[in-house]
């Protein structure tokens, strides 16, 4: 039986946790940052509050097995059908440039080459939750905009199953015909089974639906599925995610969908709470600090290179600029599943523990930080509609602002000297000009 002194602190966990979700969302941004910010704060480097971490671990794998699942139900396969050229070759590009941007650092570092592909794939992820919350803040999830953006998110989110199947692979260390055949043949299956799935019509399960309409046991038979389907992917060597993912993807298709959504959100919910909640438990102040230089230049590729990378890729698919620059922010933070990558990666013994922590770190200030492009985003949203707008010109419109208040912070840091205020040196400046022309 739990304790008086066991029960505080789950409550005060969950409290924490609530408050920051409601504080986050009161001020129009995602619940998820709360919850990191949550686990911050009541982690080692603040509080520490929570010292069983282990726990804390295991929900938040059960946590991201069901985001898998909740996600590959809530997919639109008719609908990203239509755009799945822009969305794979977007997806291809952003880990092509990824890759060989993190290449450029390795060289300097000497990073092996498992690594480097562990790290492009963690950075060419974009965050689902972020994204699809910064569109339906600006109304464009409807329009072409969120629907070319979602497609590449949806796109993203197919190409983490044969991410973590090249992990695993390059962490044997040798590309044998067992390991080639086991990434073509779950390539090949998801591929087929989104070509089956996504016709008009919905897929009838029949020994499934026995519990439709009961609310006690439709929530217990999503459970035995994804965590089902995720150990027979276990057990046959592939990654548990591949499984759920599948389990998720096949019931979002069929006709069990709007009711098994609908039970298993909730669970999915606290899950995905304390998933967030442990990324921001494994934030180390101290690690941070003695690991500043490389968090910084990561988190200026994922924010900097990231967007220019994805702006020149929807240039380069005739995109207005505009829209290119738009879609380019909201898909500029790290996703939710570089956890699972970065999981795998310390799992197979690509990186240390240090290392995995530095990847949840930069994880972690991509998703707290990336709110922050809200006024550039609102503003290029009023201009999306401009077809034949420069890239000049919308540049100026999304960060002119901040342009031109850094450049009147830099002139007057210049103009000024310490400790002689603005007034008497401008005082002092108009003497001397006078005193040298009455000399003259």
């Amino acid at each position: 039986m739990l304790s008086n002194h066991e029960l505080l602190p789950l409550a005060i966990v969950v409290l924490v946790a609530l408050s920051c979700g409601i504080l986050l969302t009161r001020l129009k941004q995602p619940a998820v940052v709360g919850y990191i910010f949550a686990g911050f704060v009541l982690g080692p480097s603040v509080f520490g509050l929570v010292e069983n971490e282990e726990s804390i671990g295991l929900l938040a794998e059960l946590g991201m097995l069901l985001l898998l699942y909740v996600i590959g139900m809530e997919l639109s396969l008719r609908a990203f059908r239509r755009i799945w050229k822009i969305a794979v070759t977007t997806v291809l590009l952003q880990t092509f440039g990824a890759m060989l941007m993190v290449w450029l650092i390795s060289v300097q570092l000497n990073w092996p080459v498992t690594a480097v592909m562990l790290m492009a794939f963690v950075l060419a992820l974009s965050s689902t939750a972020v994204a699809v919350k910064m569109l339906e803040d600006i109304g464009e999830l409807r329009t072409r905009t969120g629907r070319i953006t979602v497609g590449i998110l949806i796109a993203q989110d197919l190409a983490v199953v044969p991410m973590i199947l090249l992990v695993d692979v390059a962490a044997i260390g040798a590309f044998d015909a067992v390991a080639i055949g086991r990434i073509i043949l779950s390539v090949g299956l998801l591929l087929a089974l989104i070509l089956f799935l996504s016709r008009r019509q919905r897929l009838n399960i029949p020994i499934l639906s026995a519990t439709q309409g009961h609310k006690d046991l439709t929530p217990l038979l999503g459970l035995v599925c994804c965590f089902g389907a995720a150990t027979i992917s276990a057990l046959l060597g592939l990654s548990p995610a591949y499984g759920a993912f599948l389990a998720g993807l096949t019931i979002g298709n069929s006709n069990l969908r709007v009711g098994m959504l609908e039970m298993v959100m909730p669970i999915q919910s606290v899950l995905m709470m304390v998933f967030f909640l442990s990324i921001g438990l494994l934030i180390d102040m101290a690690l941070i600090w003695d690991n500043i230089g490389i968090i910084l230049l990561m988190l200026l590729i994922v924010t900097v290179g990231k967007t220019a990378i994805n702006l020149a890729i929807f240039a380069a698919l005739r995109m207005p600029w505009a829209q290119a620059l738009l879609t380019a922010l909201i898909l500029a933070q790290v996703g939710e599943f570089s956890f699972l990558l970065g999981n795998v990666g310390l799992q197979r013994g690509i990186i240390s523990s240090d290392e995995f922590r530095i990847i949840l770190s930069v994880t972690a200030l991509s998703l707290i930080i990336s709110p922050l492009y809200m006024s550039a985003i609102r503003r290029l949203h009023r201009a999306a509609s401009f077809q034949r707008a420069s890239i000049r010109y919308v540049l100026r419109l999304a960060f002119g602002r901040e342009a031109a208040g850094l450049q009147r912070a830099f002139r007057a840091t210049v103009n000024l000297k310490p400790g002689i205020p603005r007034r008497l040196r401008r005082k002092k400046t108009i003497e001397a000009e006078s005193e040298k022309l009455a000399g003259d």
